[in-house]
């Protein structure tokens, strides 16, 4: 699913993992402060072979293997951003998240406000998130919500090839702590995008499609699945608006509202479970600021509430497809 380039800039054609090696070798190449630290990084090339071959262009003082002690390891990489050091620490997935969630909770997130605002986290920790490749439930989760929850954190998801090339140099320039979500099931897709892109806003939501008749609301792989439905749609004479997110925290309300205040009807994708998501929080803030816009109840289209399954049919049918989207929409704009 390509992307409109309204620019007509020269576009490149990348896959997603690529992309996402490319914006860390950017600012690695721009800032001596900038390193990488985590799980197999380095010799192994990281889990997913992301970092493949930064080792040997860095060396091992920048692209730093360290041992499986997450907490231990996202402390550090806290405690070096505080001394002036621009860290990128990767999670290898977000299911071992949880072991650092006391660093980044109560230290990362807090430290600014508990320091009266003298001391900044320009910490930047990326984490692989989502379903694919049958990596069953421990690797395989949408645990977005939990970190869009805590204030203090700056929370980015990467739903396209532009944004994985161009979102962490963005995001490196942050004074507080960033976490940046990458998906696995999107690692070997190739796509077009411009070479030469100025830059991306990550304190804005992307409106991937415009549109009239509905608003698709999504973030993460829900972009792309939104995208081809929404061209599928228009094939049956329904104009869906797709808005990429992007930033969960903080939300780009404005750009949610002046969408639904545009189609007057909403639908909600996501791949993580319907109680308490992002999906939740998107649908109370419509209702509390744009209840009178709408023409039609919110629908929310979300992960099945099972943890994720290991078989590739069942991995699929636990996250919405593309034609659940399509179903979704025209039940939506039933006469």
């Amino acid at each position: 699913m390509a992307i409109e380039n309204p620019l007509n800039s020269k576009s490149i054609k990348i896959s997603y993992r690529e992309a996402l090696k490319q914006g860390i070798r950017e600012v690695l190449m721009n800032d001596d402060r900038v390193f990488l630290m985590g799980e197999d990084v380095g010799h192994y090339g990281g889990a997913f072979a992301v970092t493949k071959g930064l080792l040997q262009e860095f060396g091992e003082e920048r692209i730093m293997d360290v041992p499986l002690s997450e907490s231990g390891f996202v402390g550090a990489g806290i405690g070096a951003a505080i001394a002036g050091m621009k860290p990128i620490v990767e999670l290898m997935t977000v299911n071992f998240s949880l072991l650092a969630m006391d660093q980044i909770v109560n230290n990362g997130a807090t430290l600014l406000h508990m320091s009266g605002g003298q001391i900044n986290v320009p910490v930047v920790i990326r984490m692989s998130c989502g379903i694919g490749r049958q990596l069953a439930a421990q690797h395989s989760h949408s645990w977005e919500p939990f970190f869009a929850h805590i204030p203090g954190l700056i929370v980015l998801s990467v739903g396209t090839h532009e944004d994985a090339r161009y979102l962490l140099p963005a995001a490196m320039k942050s004074l507080d702590p960033v976490i940046i979500f990458e998906y696995t099931s999107m690692l070997n897709m190739e796509n077009e995008i411009p070479d030469n892109a100025a830059g991306v806003d990550i304190s804005k939501a992307k409106i991937r499609r415009a549109g009239k008749d509905i608003s698709l609301i999504t973030y993460g792989t829900g972009v792309y699945k939104s995208l081809e439905a929404a061209e599928e749609l228009a094939s049956l004479g329904i104009d869906a608006e797709v808005i990429d997110l992007r930033v969960l925290r903080p939300l780009d309300e404005h750009t949610i509202l002046t969408s639904v205040s545009k189609t007057h009807r909403v639908l909600i994708v996501e791949d993580a479970w319907r109680s308490v998501s992002i999906s939740s929080e998107i649908s109370a803030r419509i209702t509390e600021k744009a209840f009178y816009e709408l023409d039609a109840p919110i629908k929310r289209l979300c992960g099945l509430e099972v943890p994720i399954p290991y078989p590739a049919h069942l991995e699929d049918a636990s996250v919405p497809q593309n034609k659940d989207i399509i179903n979704e929409v025209q039940k939506i704009l039933k006469p």
